[in-house]
């Protein structure tokens, strides 16, 4: 019977080997998870772009969206004051 031992010097290079593959792993951990984040946020937003295109075309209506405008004739929307947000 064939007994493996390792010397000291295999250990110290396994223990070696293990320390940076240890540190690599946490170096790239957060940059996976960051990217995997990410990519949920972009499909999670995709899904919410394709439903509320959707649902404008299930509850569009038949009509003309916006009356027509004669050249003298002002819209109502842009005769009222518009107001900017401030800082709270």
């Amino acid at each position: 019977m064939t007994v493996v031992s390792m010397e000291t010097t295999h250990v110290e290079a396994l223990i070696a080997m293990l320390t940076v593959l240890g540190l690599l792993v946490l170096m790239v951990l957060p940059a996976v998870i960051g990217i995997a984040h990410e990519r949920r946020i972009d499909r999670q937003l995709e899904r919410a772009g394709t439903d509320r295109a959707a649902a404008e075309r299930r509850h569009a209506p038949t009509g003309p969206s916006r009356p027509e405008r004669t050249s003298g004739s002002r819209s109502a929307r842009s005769a009222t004051p518009h107001r900017t947000a401030r800082a709270a």
